[in-house]
């Protein structure tokens, strides 16, 4: 039933089409944009049609920019030849945030999954292995500890050992402040196995 009219009823279904955002949630949203100052929902709408026409993909990384290519590859303080494969542009910017890593990066936008149809011509794998030349040193999969991203990374892994390159797969192990007997055993064991000497 139609309880607030068509124009919010439409604000309301949009709103929930947007991942993560179920009916109460949409509908909160909609009422905060409702009563925000015409000027600041203006301001929002704008901010969501440029980034819809002026967002594009990286052209060597995949990230998504503005730019061409993005800043993090056109950085003269980032190591070009250390490549770091990430999931999404949100893996990505999660490992930004930890201030360690300061290679490049290669945004597959997606995983190989079988089961929903996603095979590795579906993902930017043939990109990345054509950025590898013979300057680069290293090539980190960072990939979920997931049947579909342990079987993307071994995947790649087999297409890129051939051509010299190191090629190294990020440690999966115990959260940080974890404690351990909340800690289910197939992340224990790989924390064991991943360990390092010391």
């Amino acid at each position: 039933m139609n309880y607030y009219g068509e124009h919010v009823t439409k604000l309301i279904e949009e709103l929930g089409r947007l991942p993560g955002i179920g009916g109460r949630s949409a509908q909160r949203l909609a009422f905060h944009i409702l009563n925000m100052p015409k000027e600041n929902a203006q301001a929002l709408a704008d901010s969501i049609m440029q980034a819809r026409e002026k967002v594009k993909y990286c052209s060597r990384c995949f990230n998504l920019t503005d730019t061409d290519p993005c800043p993090i590859c056109s950085s003269s303080r980032r190591n070009p030849n250390q490549i770091m494969v990430v999931e999404s542009p949100r893996d990505m910017a999660a490992y930004e945030k930890t201030n360690d890593f300061n290679g490049v990066y290669h945004v597959l936008h997606g995983l190989i999954s079988p089961m929903d149809g996603v095979s590795p011509e579906d993902i930017r794998i043939r990109e990345l292995i054509n950025r590898i030349n013979d300057k680069t040193e290293e090539v980190i999969l960072a990939t979920a500890s997931t049947i579909e991203g342990d079987t993307t990374a071994m995947y790649i892994a087999r297409l890129i050992k051939p051509l010299g390159v190191k090629v190294s797969r990020i440690a999966k192990g115990v959260p940080v402040g974890g404690e351990l007997e909340y800690v289910d055993q197939i992340t224990l064991a790989q924390a064991l196995k991943s360990r390092l000497e010391v």
